[in-house]
């Protein structure tokens, strides 16, 4: 399958975005002292919405990392042709 320059740099943006995005969710996840992420607050013991909130963070930064690397593979195959 060959991707066009334009889907190809969507992708490997999309994969930057991810990582930028999730990073500031998980940095605000640790820090949350409200109750939620941890019991009592300051990081007691972790609650269920802490490890659901987790997972998903860390099932997007495996999919954000697969789609930016398979954009970056379309860009590299795109410039590669044009030589």
């Amino acid at each position: 399958m060959k991707l066009t320059r334009p889907v190809s740099w969507f992708l490997a943006v999309f994969g930057v975005w991810s990582w930028v995005i999730w990073a500031t969710f998980a940095k605000n996840l640790w820090k949350d002292s409200g109750g939620q992420a941890f019991a009592n607050g300051d990081h007691g013991q972790p609650t269920t919405f802490f490890w659901v909130h987790l997972l998903l963070t860390v099932v997007s930064f495996l999919l954000g990392t697969a789609v930016g690397v398979i954009g970056l593979r379309g860009l590299l195959a795109s410039r590669r042709a044009d030589k």
